[in-house]
């Protein structure tokens, strides 16, 4: 039987385990407390979603009839940013020659532009910037045509080096390649209307690449959205066709650049480019949509090209002796057989 000292002794040892418990307790709902809110942050961030600015500049008019074009192009992107990829208004500037003091296309007013955006994208954001007009290359320099001074690819490139995000540049100018090799980089999706500086004459890659944005035929792979590499594949194609419907050699080709080595990629063509445009879409993201199988979507895309290339054959069979047209008509018929099956082969699996 226990005396009162062993008692006490006893009754002091629960006591300080009890302590000890009631510590170890309260610890554990600190810590729990602290994850609770380093989760809450991490959720409310990944919960926000990234926002979308497009910056819309179409240059100095030149002659009076470029301004009633260079002005439906422009109303009609902002259309289809705001009601068809639901963009925010206010996240839209269009600068452009008649403008007022703060919409009028001059170099000042672009990098004051640039400047704001600079304070208003944060890292997970998109900026489209869209060009529209007269391009030139002086033999040294390639510049896009603004009212009053130009801005030349070089000076682009110092501009929007310090913005943050993820950017795509379409230069659908004349003579633009030179913006594919000083703006490509990392983040970046950069895309020409032309693949050399000798393509001087007015572009219409800005009709076929605006209307492509939201047009369902320019979904290949059918996920119910309208990737950068759709409508830059869609928007190609279109430009193709215009020319061989009018008989006339094709003066511009479009060229995508998106992994930063600023080489380049057309549609339908070989190159590295592609994978990063591919998964990038300009509309919110949508709730169950189909992922992107890049595989299937190249194929879906050579398809489309050899499909306008057999057309073009076509067009050109006066021009051809019979031989000719012959060799060349049954290679795209073996072409387009092989990537059918590889299509069908891509689908089944």
């Amino acid at each position: 039987m226990l005396g009162v000292r062993e008692v006490v002794g006893v009754l002091e040892v629960l006591g300080v385990l009890r302590v000890l418990r009631v510590l170890r307790v309260l610890r554990v709902l600190r810590v729990l407390r602290v994850l609770g809110v380093l989760a809450a942050l991490c959720g409310s961030a990944v919960a926000e979603p990234a926002d979308r600015y497009a910056l819309i500049i179409t240059g100095a008019n030149g002659e009076d009839s470029y301004a009633g074009q260079y002005g439906q192009w422009r109303q009609a992107t902002s259309v289809a940013l705001i009601e068809k990829l639901g963009f925010d208004a206010t996240h839209i500037v269009a600068l452009f020659d008649g403008g007022d003091a703060e919409h009028t296309s001059t170099a000042a007013v672009v990098r004051k532009s640039l400047d704001a955006l600079r304070s208003r994208l944060k890292s997970d954001d998109v900026l489209l910037i869209l060009l529209i007009g007269h391009g030139s290359f002086d033999g040294a320099e390639a510049k896009f045509n603004l009212v009053g001074p130009d801005l030349s690819s070089t000076e682009w490139a110092a501009m929007i080096k310090p913005l943050p995000g993820t950017l795509v540049v379409v230069d659908a100018t004349s003579a633009s390649f030179p913006f594919l090799q000083h703006l490509a980089g990392p983040r970046r999706i950069v895309i020409t209307a032309t693949d050399s500086v000798a393509q001087r004459f007015d572009t219409v890659f800005p009709e076929f690449f605006i209307k492509a944005l939201t047009d369902p035929g320019a979904d290949i792979d059918k996920n119910g959205r309208i990737s950068l590499w759709e409508a830059f594949t869609a928007a190609s194609v279109g430009v193709k066709r215009f020319y061989t419907e009018r008989g006339q050699l094709a003066t511009e080709r479009a060229l995508l650049d998106d992994n930063g080595d600023g080489e380049g990629r057309e549609a339908g063509g070989d190159g590295t480019d592609g994978s990063a445009s591919a998964r990038l879409y300009l509309d919110p993201d949508v709730p169950g949509a189909a992922p992107t199988d890049e595989a299937l979507l190249t194929l879906l895309q050579k398809r489309a090209s050899l499909q306008l290339d057999i057309e073009d054959l076509k067009q050109r069979r006066l021009l051809m002796t019979p031989d000719e047209y012959q060799q060349e008509f049954e290679r795209l018929m073996v072409d387009l057989a092989r990537i059918s099956r590889d299509i069908r082969k891509r689908q089944s699996s």
